[in-house]
């Protein structure tokens, strides 16, 4: 996606004669990848430079790449084309950055290459191909920075990096092992988002339930007291800010249990993006994934008994190296008891660098797509039987787009982007961002139909 230009504020005194710099910039791959691109035009907007709605009218073009899997590095090499052929001055950094040499081999022409979180060599960049031109005068950034979501929800980044070595992964290599953030340098950010209209917090890390463990759960001072950099200290302050808290890239380490009471309080969203990959104990192990994934179905039973209106999400890979039809059954059978809400399906596709490469034992291209269908199939079928129960509640919904009589919107169980919609006809005045009560009318494996109460 491409930026659109920050609101100016108004001049103080005479009016500036500079020329602010324009840099047009696009945005791929996940939502963590998204606050680096935040905070880098943050900081830009800052020095004065402006941003372009088009390539053709910027004085550079910034890409931040994904490039984790062939068709993300697929989409990030073609985002780079479309730059080079409408401006030709271009800047890349992001995952694939990582690996410059990938870039530069079609690329040869390109002002800089840098690798993700590398704000400053971005900025450095910039520096060079175009200077600033700050005008002091003007009111460049607002206090919550420059956002590339709508007003009423923002991503919040607890922290960088993962120390785990999933075989089919190469995050770590990319983005390094985990960083931690203060406690107190993520509660006031979100502060900040609260009190600028921010209505929903969108949680993510690399690995979120492994918050802290690099800095020893360290404490930080936060308002009249020491918070320890913990996944449930954490998630307790952000509850208290008033906002809709929503928990995503939460592996199922034992500790996640301390924060579904939470959730039954209504302190945070009841709702929990966990990515479990698979079900079968052959396949974790060969997967190498983190956490107590052998008992997974009994705790969600006991988080179920806590929280009854818990939403599961979560995402599955198909046709990993050396499945077996038996070892998929497994996994079907996982999720008929499991009864996620709502799932998200891949077919394995090898990664350079992965060590998962060196198992061998290919699953034929077919076979995936055979076992991706029957998965999906499978899973739309529990997913209705949810909706269905739904019909008839009162739901509140936080209205993400309004059009004629009808506000589109998502309930407690939907996150933007990767769930389900709320289609809500209204009488009376709803704006973006409001959340509302929905009478619940009719329901779809995915979206729900009805009124606002």
């Amino acid at each position: 996606m491409t930026a659109t230009p920050a609101p100016r504020g108004p001049a103080s005194g005479a009016e500036s004669k500079i020329t602010a710099p324009k840099i047009s910039f696009v945005s791929l791959g996940c939502p963590k990848a998204l606050v680096d691109s935040e905070r880098i035009l943050t900081h830009l907007r800052a020095e004065g430079y402006e941003l372009a709605r088009r390539h053709d009218g910027a004085d550079v073009v910034i890409v931040n790449t994904c490039g984790f899997l062939d068709s993300a590095k697929a989409e990030s090499l073609s985002a780079i084309g479309e730059a080079m052929a409408e401006n030709g001055r271009v800047i890349v950094t992001g995952c694939m950055g990582a690996q410059p040499e990938e870039i530069r081999e079609k690329y040869p022409d390109l002002l800089a290459v840098t690798g993700p979180q590398a704000y400053e060599s971005v900025v450095a960049a910039v520096h060079e191909a175009v200077p600033p031109a700050h005008d002091p005068f003007l009111d460049l950034v607002p206090p919550q920075g420059i956002k590339l979501t709508p007003r009423h929800y923002a991503y919040l980044k607890i922290s960088e990096g993962c120390s785990n070595r999933c075989s089919f992964c190469i995050i770590p290599s990319l983005r390094g092992n985990l960083v931690s953030r203060p406690a107190a340098d993520v509660l006031r950010e979100a502060e900040k988002l609260v009190k600028a209209g921010v209505k929903e917090l969108l949680v993510v890390s690399q690995d979120t339930s492994a918050y802290g463990v690099d800095i020893r759960y360290a404490e930080s001072p936060w308002r009249d007291r020491q918070v320890r950099a913990k996944f449930y200290d954490l998630t307790k302050e952000l509850g208290e800010l008033g906002a809709w808290v929503r928990l995503h890239y939460v592996y199922p380490y034992p500790h996640v249990d301390e924060v579904i009471p939470l959730m039954a309080e209504g302190k945070v969203l009841p709702y929990l993006d966990m990515p479990l990959q698979h079900a079968s104990p052959s396949v974790l192990k060969r997967m190498r994934r983190p956490g107590n994934q052998e008992r997974q179905l009994d705790r969600i039973r006991n988080w179920r008994q806590t929280c009854p209106d818990l939403a599961i999400r979560s995402t599955f890979i198909v046709g990993f190296p050396g499945e077996t039809e038996a070892e998929f059954e497994e996994l079907l059978a996982w999720l008929q008891e499991a009864k996620l809400d709502r799932v998200g399906c891949f077919e394995y596709e090898p990664v350079a660098g992965a060590t998962a490469n060196a198992l061998g034992d290919l699953v034929p291209p077919a076979v995936k797509a055979e076992r991706k269908r029957r998965f999906m199939e499978t899973q739309n079928g529990i997913a209705l039987r949810l909706q269905r129960a739904k019909v008839g509640k009162r739901l509140p919904i936080i209205v993400d787009a309004v059009e004629g009589g009808v506000g589109r919107g998502r309930s407690k169980a939907d996150a933007p982007e990767i769930d389900g919609t709320v289609h809500a006809a209204f009488r009376r005045p709803v704006r973006v961002g409001d959340i509302v009560t929905v009478k619940i009318d009719r329901a779809e494996a995915y979206d729900l139909y009805g009124s606002v109460a």
